[in-house]
C-alpha cells in the first residue's frame, strides 16, 4: 500500500460483470485471482473488508422481467446468482490466504452463513472478510442498494464501489468520446444530474447516512490499495458542505 490506510472498514461492491474477464459470461478464474490478491493487499494493511458483489454476469432480474418474467422471480434468480459469485470469490480469496466468509440474506444453511450483523461485525474484527450474498434478500432491490445498506449497517468509513472506468463520468467514455470526469461530486449531484453510478435508492440511502462513496477502476492494478489510503485516480461522492 502507497500510505498508510485512511480507512479502517471499508465495504467493497463488484459488479458480476468486472469478475468476466474478456468471456461474455459467467467468471474468469484469471480475473477472481486478480481481484483476491487486491483485496489482500489492503486486508494485510490491517484495513477491515467486506463485499458485496453483482449477479448480471450470470443474471439479471430486470433484464428477466423485461422478457416477460415475473419481476419477483427474476430478481429472486439474481440473488441467487450473487451467491454463486460470492462462493467463487470466497474461493480465490482464500486461495491467497484471507479467511472468508459468506452470509446470504436468503438462507441457505448448506451453503453459507445467514445474515446476521451482529456476527459479521466480529468476522470482520477478527480479520476475516466477509462476502454478503443474496442482495437485501428482497425483490425490487438492486445490489448497489443491498451495497449500500450494509456499508451502514457495518458502520463502514466509506462504501467503495469498483468499475469499469476511473471515476464518474457525465456519461459513458466508453461511447461519449467528450464525457466529463468528476474528481468530487456531492449526492445531489449525482441525484440531480442523474448520473448512472449507483441507483438512487442507494444514493440516497448513503446521503441518509452520511457514508462517502469512491468510485475508482476495478482493472488499474494497485487501485483498491491506492484508494484506501486516499491516493490514486477516483471519484469522491459525499454530502455537501
Amino acid at each position: 500500500m502507497p500510505d498508510a490506510p485512511k480507512f479502517r472498514r471499508v465495504l467493497i461492491k463488484l459488479s458480476g460483470e468486472g469478475l468476466m474477464g474478456e468471456r461474455e459470461y459467467g467468471l474468469d478464474g484469471v480475473t477472481l485471482t486478480r481481484v483476491a490478491e487486491e483485496i489482500r493487499s489492503v486486508v494485510d494493511h490491517g484495513v477491515q473488508v467486506c463485499l458485496v458483489i453483482g449477479g448480471g454476469n450470470i443474471f439479471r432480474g430486470v433484464s428477466g422481467a423485461s422478457k416477460g418474467m415475473e419481476r419477483t422471480s427474476a430478481d429472486y434468480m439474481g440473488m441467487l446468482a450473487t451467491v454463486i459469485n460470492s462462493l467463487a470469490m470466497q474461493n480465490a480469496l482464500e486461495r491467497v490466504g484471507l479467511q472468508t466468509r459468506v452470509q446470504s440474506a436468503i438462507p441457505m444453511a448448506m451453503v453459507c452463513e445467514p445474515y446476521i450483523r451482529r456476527r459479521a461485525i466480529r468476522h470482520m474484527e477478527k480479520g476475516r472478510v466477509v462476502i454478503f450474498a443474496a442482495g437485501t434478500g428482497n425483490p425490487f432491490f438492486t445490489t448497489d442498494t443491498a451495497a449500500a445498506l450494509r456499508a451502514v449497517e457495518m458502520n463502514c468509513d466509506v462504501l467503495v464501489k469498483a468499475t469499469q472506468v476511473d471515476g464518474v463520468y457525465s456519461a459513458d467514455p466508453h461511447k461519449v468520446k467528450d464525457a466529463i470526469r468528476y474528481d468530487r461530486l456531492t449526492f445531489m449531484d449525482v441525484l440531480a444530474n442523474d448520473l448512472q453510478v449507483m441507483d438512487a435508492t442507494a444514493i440516497a440511502l448513503c446521503r441518509e447516512n452520511d457514508m462517502p462513496i469512491l468510485v475508482f477502476n476495478l482493472h488499474e492494478g494497485g487501485a483498491f490499495a491506492k484508494v484506501v489510503a486516499g491516493d490514486g485516480r477516483f471519484t469522491i461522492i459525499e454530502e455537501g458542505n
